[in-house]
């Protein structure tokens, strides 16, 4: 558990990005290109879109969400910590009824409910410290070199 908040600060940071990308493309409009659409027609749209304030901060959060994500995993192992990404679909939907009037239904109330209880399970569960797990691999190849 002495990584959760760095978890925390993963799935948090991935929502947070989520709710930039949907300001950003609700701002910025109608994507669709004028006239036929060429090459240069794509690129040009592809800039627009990616250099959108809301979209490129949103960008750069993934970038930190994944830079987080990384140093997670170099500490717990993959299935402890993949599991908790799956939060960011709770905050991105109550954000979201909050920020965007989006529907927060009954089904949806049910299907963040379960994802909860799996989390939390999933937490219960625990996990070795990673570079305990790779000190230990370590010295065993070391060992096996001895005798070789």
């Amino acid at each position: 558990m002495t990584y959760l908040p760095f978890i925390l600060f993963t799935v948090f940071t991935n929502a947070a990005a989520q709710l930039m990308l949907k300001q950003g493309m609700l701002t910025l409009g109608s994507v669709a290109t004028d006239g036929p659409t060429t090459a240069i027609s794509i690129v040009t749209m592809l800039f627009k879109i990616v250099f959108h304030p809301w979209v490129f901060f949103g960008l750069c959060t993934f970038v930190i969400s994944m830079a987080s994500h990384l140093y997670v995993l170099s500490k717990v192992e993959l299935s402890f910590a993949y599991p908790f990404l799956s939060l960011a679909y709770v905050a991105v939907a109550v954000a979201a009824w909050m920020l965007f009037s989006e529907d927060l239904n009954t089904w949806r109330i049910a299907g963040i409910g379960f994802i909860c209880v799996g989390t939390v399970l999933i937490a219960q569960g625990g996990t070795k410290d990673h570079t305990t797990s790779n000190t230990n691999q370590q010295a065993v190849v070391q060992a096996q070199k001895g005798n070789a």
